[in-house]
């Protein structure tokens, strides 16, 4: 019996000590920029008619921080890294929100452009943070999904994916990867259902 408890008392110090060894692990759910509008529960999709005139109407609501554009803030907030998305909605949306900004006629973005462009995650690392970004995964399903392209850059870099994997029909999973610890969002259908 004692040697037993010994064996345990060793394994339990033992995977105490591998866990320690290891990267650290946050886990956070994402939550919907509030306010938006106009009112979007459709998702990230490809650009259409109706995608694109939603998204000129919302630039032109101008203002510093109009959530309907910026619907991306904050939206997996964490210590180390900070998310934005680019999508073919945001590219319409922000070109007419810059120029009004500005003062200037809302222009006319380009429609093809808007219908090459797909959905890039952009990481960036949080000022102060110590967590050097290594790699970003997107996984559904518990499946990971590969992106299309990818740009590192110093401390984060830009990831783009297709449509699909967005859908608002099942979670997903944004994990960012560092050399100390990696931050797992969890992005409920809800949430991808403001998605722009």
């Amino acid at each position: 019996m004692r040697s037993s408890l010994a064996v345990l008392s060793v394994l339990a110090v033992l995977t105490g000590v591998l866990t320690t060894a290891s990267p650290a692990a946050a886990q956070i759910t994402a939550i919907a920029r509030a306010g938006a509008s106009p009112e979007w529960t459709k998702g990230i999709t490809a650009i259409n008619p109706e995608t694109y005139y939603a998204a000129i109407a919302c630039g032109k609501q101008g203002g510093g921080d109009p959530p309907c554009v910026f619907w991306d803030t904050g939206l997996c907030k964490n210590p180390d890294f900070e998310l934005a998305f680019y999508t073919p909605y945001k590219m319409v949306a922000y070109e007419v929100w810059t120029a009004v900004r500005r003062k200037q006629a809302p222009p006319t973005p380009s429609y093809p452009e808007a219908q090459r462009t797909r959905v890039t995650i952009g990481v960036t690392p949080v000022k102060g943070s110590k967590n050097t970004f290594t790699e970003l995964r997107l996984k559904r399903g518990g499946k990971a999904i590969a992106s299309v392209a990818k740009a590192p850059e110093p401390g984060g870099g830009k990831f783009t994916y297709d449509y699909a994997p967005f859908a608002p029909t099942a979670p997903v999973v944004i994990e960012m990867a560092g050399k100390t610890g990696t931050v797992s969002c969890a992005i409920p259908p809800d949430v991808l259902a403001s998605f722009r």
